[in-house]
């Protein structure tokens, strides 16, 4: 399968049914700040567009995603039953063909998958979902011991750019205070956080120590990635999961 220039292929050593890809801003029919591919249908993006946007995507995959209604929470639901977007922001499937899938613009997707490609799963971690637990519900949902999950870490956010308040350092650091190293202190009251470092953590306090990708930073590069953070009127990427037959 080719993908689209500056999308993201996960480089981890998965099973060879796993099969996944983050879109980024090319290749699309979006114009102006939706420029190219966006899937986000809530922006103000010309519906048509994105309708063209996500029949390019279902081309490359086996079946139509099963989307989500993101909300920033802990849940996460079986893809398979999936028939039109839940509140929720993580999903798991060990049924092939099944389409794993999250949006984001910011906020940092983690692919999940064991060692034998019997299940996947995906999360949509901004700091809520983070804070919240989306991460250890997502590894728990897959049902295979931690020591056999690998995680991919897609592009988010990145630790020169997300500047947070008190309230969220403190929602990490009194759950975990190892989490303090994610946050680095730029003036009263502001800090700069780690997305990846946080991921890190949270999927190591669960079990999972393969851990894989990060450091792509969306803020700091408008050509490739969209950013609400740099750009609040922006269109969204999509991460993608599934099992081959």
């Amino acid at each position: 399968m080719r993908l689209p220039e500056d999308w993201v292929a996960p480089d981890w050593p998965a099973h060879p049914r796993v099969r996944g890809f983050i879109t980024a801003r090319a290749g699309g029919a979006s114009a102006g700040p939706y420029a190219t591919f966006n899937l986000g249908e809530l922006t103000a993006d010309d519906p048509a567009a994105v309708r063209e946007n996500k029949a390019r995507l279902s081309r490359l995959l086996p079946a139509p995603p099963r989307w989500l209604k993101q909300v920033h929470g802990p849940l996460v639901v079986r893809a398979d039953q999936v028939d039109s977007p839940v509140a929720a922001d993580g999903s798991f499937t060990r049924t092939p063909r099944v389409v794993c899938a999250v949006k984001a613009a910011d906020c940092m997707p983690v692919l999940l998958s064991d060692d034998a490609g019997t299940c996947v799963g995906i999360a949509h971690a901004g700091w809520r979902g983070l804070a919240s637990g989306v991460i250890e519900n997502t590894v728990a949902s897959l049902g295979a011991a931690p020591q056999s999950v690998m995680a991919f870490l897609g592009p988010a956010i990145g630790p020169d750019a997300f500047e947070v308040g008190d309230e969220v350092r403190a929602a990490f650091c009194e759950v975990d205070p190892n989490a303090a190293a994610a946050f680095r202190s730029v003036r009263a009251g502001k800090w700069l956080a780690d997305l990846f470092m946080l991921g890190r953590q949270r999927l190591a306090r669960c079990g999972v120590s393969r851990i894989y990708g990060g450091g792509l930073c969306t803020y700091s590069n408008p050509d490739r990635f969209y950013s609400h953070r740099r750009n609040p009127v922006t269109g969204r990427m999509a991460a993608v999961i599934w099992l081959d037959v």
